[in-house]
């Protein structure tokens, strides 16, 4: 499960993402061994061809050194730090990736997104990793596994077939009580899905919110 900081990181970066005309999205798997992207974005340059760019989001130092592979992919690379972080690593950064520091808002502020994104090392452009062909495929696949995850978070309980329902109900069933002097599970299922939902809505609206501003 995702870390707050990083559930942070990754929605200010999307609202930035989308602040400079980039199409974004996270977590985007690649073949090949090439790892999975955190953050892949795409626009087109001022000559009209697709330019990529790949982030790598990472909120500590055990995070910065795992032995994760870094799919830095793109023409443009970079990774997603808090401050502190960087402090600790920018000497380790090879010259060509370059670097977004993450600052965080106070909390009374009422913008819609946690916090906001500075260039403290500027990215060189590079050879695509891979064709253009593969990103934009994957890409794709992302993007349909997001609309989906967004259009079962409306439909809600209904997202679930009757078969579903009753499998998942009959596993519980030594948990039921009729006297109800215990917890009713079914009825702590519904709330729990009827609550996912309203948090992939409300991340929903926070994101359509940024890029309104």
């Amino acid at each position: 499960m995702k870390t707050k900081q990083t559930l942070a990181l990754e929605q200010t970066l999307y609202a930035y993402c989308r602040e400079k005309g980039f199409s974004a999205v996270e977590e985007v798997a690649l073949p090949d061994d090439l790892g999975i992207v955190d953050t892949l974005a795409l626009r087109n340059d001022a000559d009209q061809q697709p330019e990529w760019r790949c982030y790598e989001l990472k909120i500590s130092k055990a995070d910065f050194h795992s032995n994760a592979r870094l799919s830095f992919v793109g023409h443009y690379n970079y990774f997603v730090l808090t401050a502190a972080l960087y402090a600790q690593v920018a000497r380790e950064i090879p010259a060509h990736i370059g670097v977004l520091v993450y600052h965080s808002y106070k909390r009374e502020s009422a913008v819609a997104v946690p916090g906001y994104l500075t260039v403290a090392k500027a990215a060189r452009r590079q050879d695509l990793q891979t064709t253009a062909a593969v990103l934009m495929t994957h890409f794709m696949l992302a993007l349909a596994r997001e609309a989906d995850k967004f259009k079962q978070a409306k439909l809600g309980l209904a997202a679930y077939s009757t078969e579903r329902l009753y499998a998942e109900l009959r596993k519980r069933g030594h948990h039921y009580d009729p006297s109800q002097l215990r917890t009713n599970y079914y009825e702590q299922f519904i709330k729990e899905v009827r609550s996912d939902a309203v948090d992939q809505l409300k991340a929903e609206l926070a994101a359509t919110e940024a890029d309104y501003q």
